[in-house]
């Protein structure tokens, strides 16, 4: 019968709430991830069968895939990702990976509450973004970025206008006034693209009291900053291996902008406008949580953004309860 509705073979595999990840290679084995740890399943499909359900996810996305495309990005109805890569750019069958986010993940006292950071770590961050902080999020693939971005928001989303920003809907933000843009790939005839440097202009015209852009990485990163520097407090997500680096990338980015920006305007620009900076890990046990979060202090030293600790986590050091503790320190009595 599960072939015959939903998605097929898969749809056990999406209802199920302790799984976090889908994915399949191309022999057809189907894998997923609890709790950050991989695991392969017994289930195995056919061309044709990854196929039929690829159809299925992409026909309420308005999204395609074929050889003039080969890969596609859509969001589920779900909210889940869907990324999916064919032949020829794929050897054999098709590649598709399926990336839920599920609700027990969606609030900063749930994610405490499973260990990713100390109740007291919540709590400023509660308190950061409802008095109008801009926040970066930062982490490696995997480390939770765009889950810990959802739960920030989530944590003000009843007081502020949002507006966020993607190239493909992820978060899964609720809230009474909450606008979600996202791009879009250019037709057959190459037109019609909506770029996130597009989305970024168009979303400062929605009067939002925040700024949201899911993930950046590329010259956006210049119109995000000049947008938080006209006073419009904004949160993002960056890929990089500690706070300090994702805020060395934030400098460097806008410059593939190549409108005669150089980095002695981004640097102090960024760090007038960027409050804190939460570094997420995923250890090798496939735990993830907040390892260091750091704030600019406004100051740059050799044209690089100087900064202060805020809070850093002890090196896996747990409470009786199997929470990690850490050291926290005031905003503004960082040193």
């Amino acid at each position: 019968m599960a072939s015959l509705s939903g998605f097929g073979a898969l749809q056990p595999l999406l209802d199920d709430p302790e799984i976090e990840e889908i994915w399949l290679n191309g022999s057809g084995h189907v894998h997923i991830a609890r709790e950050g740890e991989a695991e392969r399943t017994g289930l195995r499909l056919d061309d044709v069968a990854v196929r039929d359900i690829v159809e299925r996810m992409l026909q309420s996305t308005g999204r395609r895939v074929d050889i003039s495309q080969p890969f596609v990005d859509a969001s589920l109805p779900d909210g889940s990702r869907l990324h999916v890569a064919i032949a020829d750019v794929v050897r054999g069958s098709w590649a598709v990976n399926i990336r839920k986010f599920l609700p027990k993940y969606r609030s900063l006292d749930a994610l405490a509450a499973q260990g990713m950071m100390p109740t007291d770590v919540a709590e400023l961050l509660t308190t950061a973004m409802n008095d109008g902080r801009s926040v970066i999020v930062s982490g490696a693939t995997h480390a939770g970025k765009t889950t810990m971005l959802g739960a920030l928001l989530a944590s003000c989303a009843g007081t502020q206008r949002i507006v966020t920003v993607e190239e493909t809907f992820e978060l899964a933000v609720e809230g009474p006034d909450l606008v979600s843009l996202q791009g879009r790939q250019a037709s057959l005839e190459g037109t019609g693209e909506i770029t996130l440097r597009r989305l970024v202009k168009e979303a400062l015209r929605m009067r939002p009291d925040r700024l949201v852009v899911g993930e950046v990485r590329d010259a956006e990163a210049l119109d995000l900053v000049l947008a938080l520097n006209t006073g419009v407090p904004g949160a993002c997500t960056v890929h990089a291996n500690s706070a300090t680096e994702a805020i060395e990338k934030l400098t460097i980015l806008p410059l593939l902008a190549g409108r005669n920006i150089d980095r002695a305007f981004i640097a102090p620009a960024l760090a007038a406008s960027i409050d804190l900076v939460v570094h997420c890990v995923r250890d090798r046990a496939g735990r993830r949580h907040v390892q260091e979060i750091i704030a600019p202090t406004g100051d740059i030293d050799e044209g690089k953004v100087r900064t202060r600790s805020v809070y850093r986590a002890r090196t896996r050091q747990s409470d009786d309860f199997g929470r990690e503790r850490g050291d926290l320190r005031p905003i503004e009595a960082a040193s």
